[in-house]
């Protein structure tokens, strides 16, 4: 991995704590400024399918009412009820070749939501907003 020089000014406090953290870990002051600024960035959407990339990245401007809307929604009942209906055609291997189409169709469909939810959830949490226990969130009806 290539790199790339910055000079930054640091109060005197962090300056010290990097110096103890460096030398209480045999690491680099670099090293350990790299791995904080790293960890403090928002979620990478390198590993995200290239056509939910752009949107991933969208999602980074968004207000935290935004976010939330999006961490929260739901597919449409009648999507999810089709869904399960050929999962369960499909189980009995019963879907005839445009319902299998149909299904991977649903299937990606369900997967991109659930990864725009997450990283909303993901966003909000680098925002600094709390985030429930997933025992605590709303089950769908």
């Amino acid at each position: 991995m290539s790199t790339q020089q910055i000079t930054i000014d640091l109060p005197e406090p962090v300056m010290r704590q990097l110096m103890r953290i460096a030398a209480a870990t045999h690491q680099s002051i670099e090293a350990l400024v790299a791995q904080s600024v790293l960890s403090n960035l928002p979620p990478s959407v390198d590993n995200a399918p290239p056509e939910l990339q752009t949107e991933l990245l969208t999602m980074q401007g968004l207000s935290v009412e935004e976010l939330y809307a999006i961490a929260q929604a739901q597919s449409e009942p009648a999507q999810r009820d089709r869904h399960i209906e050929l999962l369960q055609k499909n189980e009995a291997e019963l879907l005839t070749p445009e319902e299998r189409q149909e299904l991977s169709a649903l299937r990606q469909s369900a997967d991109h939501l659930m990864l725009r939810k997450a990283y909303a959830w993901s966003l909000l949490r680098w925002r600094g907003e709390k985030i429930s226990a997933l025992a605590d969130l709303p089950v769908p009806a």
